[in-house]
């Protein structure tokens, strides 16, 4: 990460035209460039931080966790079935396809937030749709998620839940194993 920032922070300035004349200038043009590269590193920075977090799933216990990952994972000490394991395979693939098409669709949406409000008068109407708009695409993928996990446990029998709560409630291990594995997936 410091490497990535460095290296950003070197290009704009290597390439600026101050720095290629050789001269400390006070050019108001190439304060705005600079100005721009900041803005710039910071929307980068942000949206890194944003997907840092995803990844790391900051969201509650019950909702955050890969639990049919989790399930396969541990398919031996729950027993299941090669039917399980297919449904819930098929489950989880499911819901990959889904969450990679409703995240395109909120970066795209973010884009397009970004254009509107690069305006030199945004259209307040306009801005307020797509923030709805990303909104709802949030909602819809939270949604498909917690979807998919109930699905996932109703494939369980009644004994392997109760293994499953048992494995869940074990070591700290488990409870992180269950939450950092094949992130997005339910």
């Amino acid at each position: 990460m410091r490497r990535l920032l460095l290296s950003i922070l070197a290009s704009g300035f290597l390439t600026s035209p101050a720095w290629a004349a050789g001269a400390a200038r006070s050019d108001p043009a190439f304060h705005a460039q600079a100005g721009n590269i900041w803005e710039e590193l910071k929307q980068h920075l942000e949206e890194w931080g944003g997907r840092l977090c995803e990844h790391f799933d900051y969201s509650s216990p019950q909702e955050g966790r890969p639990l049919i990952s989790f399930m396969l994972s541990n398919q031996d000490k729950l027993q299941l079935s090669a039917g399980q394991v297919q449904t819930l395979e098929k489950l989880r693939n499911d819901f990959r396809r889904q969450s990679i098409r409703l995240d395109a669709d909120l970066k795209v949406a973010e884009m397009d937030l970004a254009q509107l409000l690069d305006a030199d008068s945004p259209d307040t109407g306009r801005v307020e749709s797509k923030v709805r708009e990303i909104e709802k695409l949030k909602g819809d993928l939270r949604l498909a998620r917690l979807r998919a996990i109930e699905e996932g446990k109703k494939v369980l029998s009644t004994e392997q839940r109760v293994k499953l709560k048992e494995l869940l409630g074990g070591s700290p291990s488990d409870h992180t194993h269950a939450r950092q594995t094949d992130r997005p997936a339910p």
